[in-house]
C-alpha cells in the first residue's frame, strides 16, 4: 500500500536504520559520543557521533524521503546547512550566483567566503531570467542559490526555469526551502540539486531548538555533503534531532493555519491608511501569485508590510502586547521585526532598497493565535 507523506511522517520509526527492540513510538536518543565496535551486530557500523548517529540518521532518512532526495545531513544550525553547501561545492576562486533578496545570515556568510577564499559572488534578480542567463553565460558559475519565497522580500522564483538555465551552463542549483518547507514545495522535483532549510523554523514549529538540514538529489552529491559534514563537524547533536522530530507530524496542520491566519491579517492591513504596501504571495495582487499557487501547496505565514513612517512602524512594535519583537519565524507565537534593524542589518540601505525593503518595512511572522486577538492588538498598538 502506498502511503501519503503525512501518514509516513506520523510514523517516523519507519525511517530508523534498525528496529528498536522495545518498539518505542519515538526512536531512542543515542546521546553518546562513541560506540563499541565489538558489540555491533548490524550491517551499519557506528563509531563516533560526529560521523554517524542512529537518531540523526532516522531524521536524515525522513528528510531524504519527503524531499525525494538521495541523502541528507542534519546540521547544528540553519546557517550551518548553507555553510556545508558552500564547503561541498565551492573551492578557492569559485563563482556563485545568488538571488539578491537573500537571508541576512547567508549574505554575511557570502562576505566571509569572498574575503577568505576569494569566492566571486554575483547577485541578480532571479525574476529577470535574461540577467540570470547572461551572468551564467559570461562567468564560470559553480553554484546558483536562491530562496523561494525570498526573505524578506517575499518574491517567488520560478524554480523549474532557474534549474534549467543553471544546468544549461553546468552549474549546480540549490534552493533554501525554509519559508515554504517540504510539506508545501519540493525543490528537487522542480530541478534543484540541493534543498536546504532551517529546521529551527516551521519544521520544528516551537522555537525551542536551532538546527538545519540539506538534502541532495543524487547519491554522488549526498556522499559529498556527508563527507564534508564529518570533516567540518557540521552534524547535529542527537537530542536536538529528537526535538526537531517532535514538530514534524503536525507540520501540515500548522502550515494550513499559518497560511490562513497570515492572509487574513495581510488583507486587514491592506485596508489601513497607515500602511503603504503589503507583500504576501497569497494575495492576488502579488506579482507572482499565480506562480506561487502552482509551485506551493501552502503559502508561508511570513509577509511584509510597509508603514507610512519609521516612527509608526517602531511605535506599533513597541506598543504591541502579543507580537514579540523577535528575529526568526515559523513558531506558534506571532513575531514582528524591522529587517533593516535586525535580520538584514548586514545589508546596506542601497542593497535593501534594491530588494524593496525600507526602514519602515515590518516583517510579520504570523503564529497560531486567534486572528481576532492579533487584529485587536494591531489596532491598539497603532493608536
Amino acid at each position: 500500500m502506498k502511503e501519503n507523506i503525512q501518514t509516513k511522517i506520523c510514523h517516523q520509526t519507519q525511517f530508523a536504520p534498525f528496529e528498536d527492540i522495545a518498539g518505542a513510538s519515538h526512536f531512542p536518543i543515542y546521546n553518546t559520543a562513541t560506540f563499541d565496535l565489538k558489540k555491533q551486530k548490524g550491517e551499519k557500523i557506528y563509531d563516533y557521533t560526529r560521523s554517524d548517529n542512529p537518531t540523526r540518521e532516522t531524521l536524515e532518512n525522513l528528510f531524504s524521503f519527503v524531499e525525494n532526495g538521495a541523502g541528507a545531513v542534519c546540521t547544528h544550525t540553519g546557517i550551518a546547512a548553507v555553510s556545508l553547501l558552500f564547503e561541498t561545492v565551492l573551492k578557492a576562486n569559485s563563482s556563485i550566483l545568488v538571488e539578491a533578496d537573500c537571508y541576512g545570515g547567508t549574505f554575511r556568510l557570502l562576505k566571509v567566503f569572498k574575503e577568505k577564499y576569494n569566492i566571486q559572488v554575483n547577485f541578480a534578480d532571479f525574476n529577470d531570467t535574461d540577467m540570470v542567463e547572461h551572468i551564467l553565460k559570461t562567468n564560470n558559475i559553480d553554484l546558483v542559490l536562491c530562496e523561494s519565497p525570498t526573505n524578506p522580500g517575499l518574491k517567488i522564483i520560478d524554480l523549474k526555469l532557474i534549474a534549467s538555465i543553471s544546468h544549461k551552463y553546468n552549474a549546480l542549483f540549490a534552493v533554501d526551502n525554509s519559508l515554504a518547507t517540504f510539506i508545501s514545495q519540493k525543490p528537487l522535483d522542480l530541478g534543484a540539486d540541493f534543498s536546504l532549510f532551517s529546521t529551527t523554523k516551521y519544521i520544528s514549529g516551537h522555537g525551542g531548538v536551532i538546527a538545519g538540514a540539506i538534502v541532495a538529489k543524487t547519491k554522488e552529491l549526498a556522499n559529498q555533503i556527508h563527507y564534508y559534514a564529518n570533516a567540518h563537524g557540521r552534524s547535529q547533536n542527537p537530542f536536538d534531532v529528537y526535538l526537531i522530530s517532535l514538530g514534524i507530524p503536525t507540520l501540515k496542520i500548522r502550515m494550513k493555519e499559518h497560511e490562513a491566519n497570515s492572509i487574513e491579517i495581510a488583507k486587514f492591513l491592506q485596508n489601513q491608511d497607515y500602511i503603504v504596501k503589503v507583500t504576501h504571495p497569497g494575495l492576488e495582487n502579488h506579482p507572482q501569485h499565480a506562480l506561487a499557487k502552482s509551485q506551493m501547496k501552502y503559502m508561508t505565514g511570513v509577509f511584509c508590510a510597509d508603514f507610512t513612517s519609521v516612527e509608526l512602524a517602531e511605535r506599533f512594535i513597541e506598543n504591541s502586547k502579543i507580537f514579540g519583537e523577535k528575529c526568526s519565524f515559523g513558531s506558534a507565537d506571532s513575531r514582528v521585526e524591522i529587517p533593516a534593524k535586525i535580520s538584514h542589518a548586514s545589508f546596506s540601505k542601497e542593497e535593501l532598497k534594491a530588494i524593496g525593503i525600507s526602514d519602515s518595512t515590518v516583517r510579520f511572522s504570523i503564529g497560531l493565535e486567534e486572528v481576532e486577538d492579533l487584529i485587536e492588538d494591531i489596532k491598539q498598538a497603532v493608536k
